[in-house]
This record gives C-alpha cells, sequence and structure tokens, in this order.
C-alpha cells in the first residue's frame, strides 16, 4: 500500500555559480537550531573541502538536515559550475523538489537554466527564492518575469509554472513572502518547503528499493552509498541484492554493515530507516552510483539519470623530467593508476582509459575547471606526474565526418570591452549569435563556439575586460568541424642547459619576453622558463654566469635589476602550454616543459610535423 511519509521533506538547492546556495544553508542550518547559541561556525560551513573554501565554489554535493518542528528536512547543496553538472544531476533523483536561488541583481543566467532543465526533466517541485534582494542595484521583480519565462521557454507545467516566490538575503538571515515584509528570519522559507514541496511516498509493505546517487568514501570504512529509501523499509544487518539499471548482468547479494541517516552536518548510526530516508550505507565494497539495494527474491533496479558525457580529455603520465622523483612521495605508474581509478568511484562525469604506454592514461572530464580540480587534489595527496594540454574529444557521425563539441557562451562584459571580445571569440571560431545590453552598462554577448576555442581563454578574457567581464558556458551538442585554430600567438622561452637560474643569464632572457622564474630556481634543458613575445620559440642558457676579469668584480651583478617574474598557477599554466609541452606537477612546484627535452630531436620532430 502506498504510504505518504508527512514528517519529511526532501529537496535540492539548485542554483548558478555564486548565487549564494551554501551562504543559504548555513543560515537554514542556525535559525534550526543546529548550532548552539554561543558556537562559532566557520562562514559556508557546507564546503568542506579545502579547494572549495579557498576557491569560494561548490565542487561537491553535499547532504545535510534540519528541523523545523515535528518535520525533518533533508537538504542537499549542490555544486553551480557546469564542469560539476554530474554532481547537480545524480542528486536530482533523492528529491521531491528544489529550491531554485536566483541573484536579484544577476537574474537568471545559463546555469540557472542548466539545472532548472534537469529538475523539469525529472518533473520535480520548484520553489524559486529570489536571494541578494539587500543589494543597493537589487532588481527582483524583474527577475521574477525572467525567472517565469525561463520556466516558459523549458515548457514546464501548470503546478511548476505555478511554483511560489519568496524574497530573500541568505547573508542577512531573512527570507519574505513580499518585497516590502519586515520580518527577519527564515520562517517563511520553511513554512513554504513544508507546504509546496510534496512528501515522500512508496510501499512500505513493498521489497527494499535504494538508488545510490552519491558515493562518499572514507579510509576506515571504505566505499559509503547514499541514497534515498524509495519503498519498503532497509534494516543493518539485512541480505540485500545489488543490481543496476544500466548494467542488467549484475546482480550480488550483500549485506547492510551500517545504517546513516543525516541530523545537521553529522551522521547518526541508526537500526533500520523507512520509505523517504536519505540514508548512508557502509559495508558494502563494491557499490557504485547507479546501483539499486533491493530484495533478493526478487531484485528490480530502479531507472537512473544517464550522466553527460565528457567533453575533454588530457593525458596524465609519469613525470620523466630530469627533476623527477625529487619532491613527489607516489611517483610511479602504479600509483597513478590506482589514484585515478579511485577517482571514478566518486565521480560520475570523469572517464580513465588505459593507453598504448603503461606510463599514461587518458583522463576525460567536464571541462577545464573539472580536470583542474582534480590536478589539484592529487598533487596536495603527495603525487608527483605530466599532464598534456586539453584537447577535445571528436566524435564522427555515419558519414566518418568528424563532430566536434560546441558550447553555448554568455559573456557578459562592460560596453567598452565588448569589441575586444567579440574579436577574440570570433577567432576562436565563435558566431555572435545575439547582443543585448543589460543593466549597469553591460552588454551581454551570445555566442556558438567550439569547446576548443575556449580552452586557454579565460585568462586572456579576464585580462581584455579588466576582471570585469563574466563568462559562462553550457554544452550545447556536436556540430561538424569548424576548420585548423591557433591555439596562442607567443612563443616560449626554453632554457638551453641544466643547472641553477643565476641573475646575470635571467637578466639577459628578459629582454626576450616574460620570465617565469627567478634566480637560484633548478632549471634543466628543454624547460620552459618564460613567455617570448613572439611567435617563436627561443632557447636561452640562464645558467650563464659572467666571466670575471681583473677589472669586473662579481659584486657588479648586484647592479643588474630584475622584473619581478610572473608566477603561474596552475589553471594559467594549463590555459599556457601548446600541444608539444608538458605541465610537470609536483606538491611544491609546477613546471612547463617541452615534451621532447633534446633540442636536436626537438627541431627533427617539428620538421616531420609539417611534412
Amino acid at each position: 500500500m502506498i504510504t505518504t511519509r508527512e514528517d519529511i521533506r526532501n529537496i535540492a538547492i539548485i542554483a548558478h555559480v555564486d548565487h549564494g546556495k551554501t551562504t543559504l544553508v548555513d543560515q537554514l542550518l542556525k535559525q534550526s537550531g543546529v548550532f548552539r547559541a554561543n558556537q562559532e561556525v566557520a562562514e559556508r560551513v557546507m564546503d568542506s573541502n579545502d579547494i572549495e573554501r579557498e576557491r569560494g565554489i561548490t565542487i561537491l554535493s553535499k547532504n545535510t538536515a534540519v528541523h523545523y518542528g515535528d518535520i525533518k528536512i533533508n537538504i542537499i547543496d549542490t555544486p553551480g559550475h557546469a564542469d560539476f553538472g554530474g554532481e547537480v544531476e545524480r542528486v536530482l533523483k533523492m528529491v521531491n523538489g528544489v529550491v531554485l536561488v536566483v541573484d536579484a541583481y544577476e537574474g537568471a543566467m545559463p546555469q540557472t537554466k542548466f539545472v532548472l532543465r534537469k529538475a523539469l526533466e525529472l518533473d520535480l517541485d520548484v520553489l524559486c527564492l529570489v536571494n541578494k534582494c539587500d543589494r543597493e542595484e537589487a532588481r527582483p521583480l524583474e527577475v521574477v518575469d525572467e525567472i517565469l519565462e525561463l520556466l516558459l521557454d523549458l515548457d514546464a507545467n501548470e503546478r511548476q509554472l505555478d511554483c511560489p516566490f519568496l524574497f530573500a538575503s541568505a547573508r542577512g538571515g531573512w527570507a519574505r513572502y513580499n518585497i516590502d515584509d519586515q520580518n527577519m528570519d527564515m520562517k517563511p522559507l520553511f513554512e513554504t518547503v513544508i507546504k509546496h514541496i510534496p512528501a515522500p511516498t512508496g510501499d512500505e509493505d513493498a521489497p527494499p528499493q535504494v538508488l545510490i546517487s552519491t558515493i562518499d568514501y572514507n579510509e576506515y570504512v571504505g566505499r559509503i552509498g547514499v541514497g534515498k529509501v524509495d519503498n519498503g523499509i532497509i534494516k543493518v544487518n539485512q541480505e540485500v541484492a545489488l543490481v543496476n539499471h544500466h548494467d542488467p548482468d549484475k546482480l550480488k547479494k550483500v549485506k547492510i554493515g551500517k545504517l546513516y541517516e543525516y541530523e545537521g552536518l553529522n551522521r547518526v548510526e541508526v537500526n533500520e530507516a523507512r520509505i523517504g530516508s536519505i540514508v548512508a550505507i557502509s559495508g558494502i565494497p563494491d557499490i557504485h552510483i547507479g546501483d539499486t539495494l533491493t530484495s533478493p527474491e526478487s531484485p528490480e533496479a530502479i531507472p537512473f539519470q544517464k550522466i553527460s558525457e565528457p567533453t575533454i580529455s588530457m593525458n596524465f603520465m609519469v613525470n620523466d623530467s630530469p627533476l623527477a622523483g625529487k619532491e613527489g612521495k607516489f611517483i610511479t605508474s602504479r600509483h597513478l593508476r590506482e589514484r585515478l581509478f579511485r577517482e571514478l568511484n566518486t565521480d560520475v562525469s570523469l572517464r580513465v582509459e588505459e593507453t598504448e604506454s603503461p606510463d599514461c592514461f587518458k583522463v576525460s572530464g567536464r571541462g577545464e575547471l573539472h580536470l583542474s580540480v582534480l590536478i589539484e587534489n592529487m598533487r596536495r595527496e603527495g603525487f608527483e606526474f605530466a599532464v598534456s594540454k586539453a584537447e577535445v574529444i571528436y566524435r564522427y557521425d555515419e558519414r566518418n565526418q568528424r563532430q566536434e563539441p560546441i558550447e553555448l557562451a554568455f559573456v557578459d562584459v562592460p560596453d567598452e570591452f565588448s569589441g575586444a571580445v567579440i574579436q577574440k571569440l570570433t577567432s576562436r571560431k565563435g558566431e555572435l549569435q545575439g547582443m543585448s545590453p543589460t543593466h549597469g552598462g553591460y552588454t551581454r554577448l551570445q555566442f556558438l563556439i567550439p569547446s576548443r576555442g575556449l580552452i586557454g581563454y579565460r585568462g586572456e578574457f579576464m585580462t581584455d575586460t579588466k576582471g570585469n567581464g563574466i563568462l559562462n558556458t553550457e554544452f550545447e551538442g556536436y556540430a561538424p568541424y569548424k576548420g585548423d585554430m591557433f591555439y596562442r600567438k607567443t612563443g616560449s622561452l626554453i632554457a638551453f642547459e641544466s643547472g641553477e637560474s643565476i641573475t646575470y643569464g635571467l637578466f639577459n632572457a628578459q629582454e626576450r619576453g616574460t620570465l617565469f622564474i627567478g634566480p637560484g630556481e633548478k632549471v634543466y634543458a628543454g624547460m620552459i622558463i618564460g613567455k617570448n613575445g613572439k611567435a617563436e620559440d627561443v632557447e636561452i642558457n640562464v645558467c650563464k654566469t659572467k666571466k670575471l676579469t681583473n677589472t669586473r668584480s662579481s659584486s657588479a651583478d648586484e647592479a643588474l635589476r630584475l622584473v619581478t617574474p610572473k608566477i603561474m598557477s596552475l589553471e594559467e599554466s594549463l590555459e599556457f602550454i601548446d600541444t608539444d609541452e608538458l605541465l610537470e606537477v609536483t606538491p611544491k612546484s609546477l613546471r612547463i616543459r617541452k615534451k621532447i627535452l633534446d633540442p636536436t630531436l626537438r627541431k627533427r620532430s617539428m620538421i616531420k610535423s609539417k611534412q
């Protein structure tokens, strides 16, 4: 018999990046009494990962739960970046409704459309929250119209179009039914969630069914599967079958080790869980995202959202430079292989393939940010390896014509920079689809552009717009190959010999372009130590010392003035490298180098490639 759990609501908070999802969850936790009155709480408490806290973005979806009166509200905080769209797609299977957060100034943005489309496809109920209403330039009522237009564009049904709108300031800690109300708490949001988001339903007498939507990993207990109990009751030590909708041959008997539910920021052990509960299950080593735990007598898998395919790839390889193995803890191909395949346990959007070389792995993801976060995590864990330039993944149609991924790029720039941006994106095979003025002296440009045209562009874009531009992309689909393009207009300054960089050598080198290193740094032949102002590569001896004579003393070197070198971040390095270059990544250093270090062999290879 179908029953409804009136004491539970399951919601996901979805939004464009930086519209205030995580700050909103902070307030819901505070105002529901999760923290003690005098407890000090970090801002954006849900962004628990170091990289999330540093960059101010959410990468992994997180579960939490608050109580309002007698009702438990399970909340999932989701990422807003397109690169982590796989995280959003899968967690929506656990909820009955979404809170769509939209900035009262920026309005509906590309990623708002992406996450809302996913929610509507799953027929979820929507509650719209116009956030940051306390901003001076806020335009909440116009934003409500934009959201309604977006719902119409996405073919929302009548129930979804009739969604409630609330006005809020997550930072200020209030949500209001009307913009002119004076209350200073989140009560209207709690009440609207309980009234408008449906309670979970299911058959409590049926065999148990839990669809695993997220995998957590803990060194002590191993893999932890997180999912919602759709039917029946699940208990500790119960024997269940592990099946998968997309893999009909998978059928395995397993035992529930431990069962947890969420309370605030903690997991609490329970003996059993009923329909509608979001649970974490440990003790099953071979559990994967998309698996269903069900009865061994009548195993029936729950259909699972197909995750969008990756669009770009990089080669991760064992570091073979002359400085290899000096700074990393994990440096062999076995270490690299184990770590990359372990990442597949928790990241559904990632693909790892072995290549002809045992020392090289092809890693494919949803975008440069997606892969750079993986590189940064591995680096912090003590891994040392090298990566190649990001390349797009091509497909071939039935006539064997090459197809490439195309992105829809939305660019908000101050009016005076729009000409420069249009010129750059057009040179990268972008097609201008639309141009419209927005608020505050900004222009919104809409481009269809090949994914490879955006590789290495973001840094250039920030320079061209003096840091004031906003660039958002959404995967549009595959289209015929648009022709060759040149990624970089500048050449590299290459170290001529191995040794230590000297002020005298660097002083002569800096006239040629921008240096990436200062004096006293270890270099090797074939390592890139700077950017040439012209298109060709130049080899320079930065280890060269001045010949001393009776009339020239070594102290004369102190008079040489060096320009401060440009220290490249991980993203800048990944954007800078060309197809014949690699980025050497260690826990302490980032070094750019040529794939072929020997200058003679490198020249031969270039001549061969041009023939």
